[in-house]
């Protein structure tokens, strides 16, 4: 897929923030980095981790090595996978009904840790994305960022539907908070599930048959509202939304909410562009 950052030659950087940001594939947003078009902003606890990712990133993005949440102390519960670890228990009796869960979820140690209120942190302000993956911690992060949320554009957060961690905020939780805050759901970005033990689908222990547990799910801002924003964020909203959603339609709809703005004829050339061959 080409970049919409071709129809903007000026200079510009959109802002993207990373809570849970150990990097282990490429994060749908790296192509904007490679471009010198993103600044990225990142949170990952583990400190060989975050010393790692500022050293391949360098400036002008930085990585903290800090616990997102509500600015309390908490407990880190450390599992046998390093993924797995949450600021919740694993909810080790749940897990064990299913396939290739508890496995991967054993509780290991407990640590005392301190946590930070992304709205406390200066260098955060006119963020456009926010990613967030924090096994179950999710919505505290979201709660104590409301300064970063009043300008962001797309949220990518982890979900869950049942408690795999102990009193765990769940999907519908996080739905209703980032619905009063002014984003529309826009997608799920793969459900994921298991089989209930013993069976196992095609040999596969990881698949599911029905049950879905987790999934990653889409936020935008709310689309009935377009006329509200700059046309910096507008711009910002359509490359954000060709270049890392892949949702062309919505794409399109903000870049005609930005034609009015600016007199402009963006809408119709992308309609071309994306006909052409």
């Amino acid at each position: 897929m080409w970049s919409l950052l071709e129809f903007f030659p000026e200079d510009f950087q959109i802002s993207i923030l990373d809570i849970g940001a150990a990097l282990g594939e490429r994060p749908s947003y790296q192509g904007l980095i490679d471009a010198g078009r993103a600044r990225l902003i990142g949170f990952e606890p583990d400190a060989v981790e975050c010393e790692r990712l500022n050293r391949e990133y360098g400036p002008p993005h930085r990585f903290f090595q800090h616990f997102a949440g509500d600015g309390q102390a908490a407990t880190f519960h450390e599992t046998n996978w390093s993924l797995t670890g949450s600021l919740f228990e694993p909810n080790t009796a749940l897990l064990e009904k299913f396939q290739n869960l508890s496995e991967l979820t054993t509780p290991v140690a407990q640590h005392p840790v301190s946590t930070f209120r992304i709205d406390d942190i200066a260098e955060i302000d006119d963020i456009d994305f926010i990613k967030i993956d924090v096994q179950g911690s999710e919505l505290a992060v979201l709660q104590n960022a409301l300064r970063a949320l009043h300008h962001s554009l797309l949220i990518h957060t982890e979900v869950e539907f049942l408690e795999l961690y102990k009193g765990q905020p769940l999907f519908a939780d996080v739905d209703r908070f980032l619905r009063k805050q002014g984003f529309q759901f826009h997608a799920f970005n793969g459900l994921a599930g298991r089989a209930f033990k013993p069976l196992v689908v095609n040999g596969n222990i990881s698949a599911p048959i029905r049950q879905i547990l987790w999934s990653d799910v889409l936020y935008v801002r709310d689309w009935m509202h377009l006329d509200d924003l700059s046309p910096e964020k507008l711009r910002n909203y359509a490359i954000l939304a060709h270049d890392v959603l892949h949702s062309m339609d919505l794409a399109h709809l903000v870049l005609a909410a930005l034609d009015r703005q600016r007199g402009s004829a963006l809408a119709p050339a992308y309609l071309l562009r994306l006909m052409a061959k």
